[in-house]
């Protein structure tokens, strides 16, 4: 394991935070807080010809109202926060931090402008993995666990009601603005995978289920999803990370403690059989992480691994069936 310099990680942490100014910076209209259920979110409220319209700003935290109270300097330094941002990017690639291939930079950009991500939407799979170097402060292994063609987003279906906002444009326009087209499901007129033809790339909306694994709408993002279970423990308090791509874009990943624990449970699920070539790639990104975070953050993995574990017998099961594969790994969770 390669870690990332000094001047690389604090280079990130910067784009980062230049990253998030922006998506305050970028809302317009008066900052308002709204309660649903024991949360409570930031909008900003503006007119539109005699309705108010409310823009989802982000989950209320010290973190957000600091910005908020910011909102008009931000808005005054958006130009220059342009061009740190730009440099900063410059200075990542120099450092040899894995870039975003165009083809998912365009992607995940159009999603960012549409307000996938600013809604609660969330990179699973291969293309948040390979989003942890900035993260973890360490350069990922190129090669076979880190490839994919696929993006994969996933949101709570619960809180895609609650949030009473939605993406514009619709995806719908905006997979089309990039030749994606949907793909048909068993359930007609709920679309939730798109392809673009000729390049072989998907795009798959997810969400958790809690029983059956059935097809459900996201209304804030316009599309429908597959419902998979254990992904709850997967998305659940997401982080942000910059996608190294023009001058970054901010997307949310999963907790890579949850993320390396997730794939054990998936590994074992797999309909193929858990001795296929995905389930070996499940296997090798949580051995990788788990390996990286049991140096540097054995607490988080440590409480990941906890929780899940707790949850209940089938869980328990998957997980110890994939790390009877994976006797270095057992080896160091059982030392956490």
């Amino acid at each position: 394991m390669t870690p990332l310099s000094s001047i690389a990680m604090s280079a990130y942490t910067d784009l980062v935070r230049l990253l998030k100014d922006d998506a305050v910076s970028g809302v317009q209209g008066k900052p308002t807080l709204k309660q649903r259920g024991d949360k409570a979110y930031w909008y900003a409220a503006r007119r539109v010809g005699s309705d108010m319209h409310f823009t989802y700003i982000g989950e209320d935290s010290d973190e957000t109202r600091r910005r908020i109270e910011r909102v008009e300097e931000l808005h005054a330094t958006a130009r220059q926060r342009q061009q740190a941002r730009a440099r900063l990017v410059r200075l990542l690639r120099a450092e040899g931090m894995t870039p975003t291939d165009r083809a998912t930079g365009s992607m995940l950009s159009a999603m960012a402008d549409a307000g996938v991500f600013r809604l609660g939407g969330t990179i699973v799979g291969t293309n948040a993995f390979r989003l942890y170097e900035g993260e973890l402060g360490m350069r990922l292994p190129l090669g076979g666990m880190a490839n994919t063609g696929d993006l994969d987003i996933a949101q709570f279906a619960k809180l895609s009601v609650a949030l009473e906002d939605r993406v514009d444009p619709g995806l719908a326009e905006t997979f089309s603005a990039l030749k994606f087209a949907p793909l048909p499901g068993l359930d007609p007129g709920r679309t939730w995978r798109w392809a673009q033809g000729g390049s072989g790339q998907l795009v798959e909306f997810l969400t958790p289920a809690f029983g059956a694994e059935t097809i459900r709408d996201l209304p804030a993002l316009g599309v429908s999803a597959q419902a998979l279970n254990y992904l709850n423990f997967l998305i659940a308090e997401p982080v942000h990370a910059a996608a190294i791509y023009r001058s970054g874009i901010l997307v949310q990943v999963p907790r890579p403690e949850r993320y390396a624990i997730h794939k054990l449970i998936i590994a074992d699920r797999r309909r193929d059989g858990a001795g296929s070539l995905k389930a070996s790639k499940d296997r090798e990104q949580a051995a990788f992480l788990i390996a990286a975070m049991a140096e540097d953050r054995p607490d988080d993995l440590a409480g990941a691994y906890a929780t899940a574990m707790g949850v209940g017998p089938r869980w328990r099961e998957h997980i110890g069936n994939s790390l009877r594969r994976m006797h270095e790994t057992r080896r160091i969770l059982d030392g956490l």
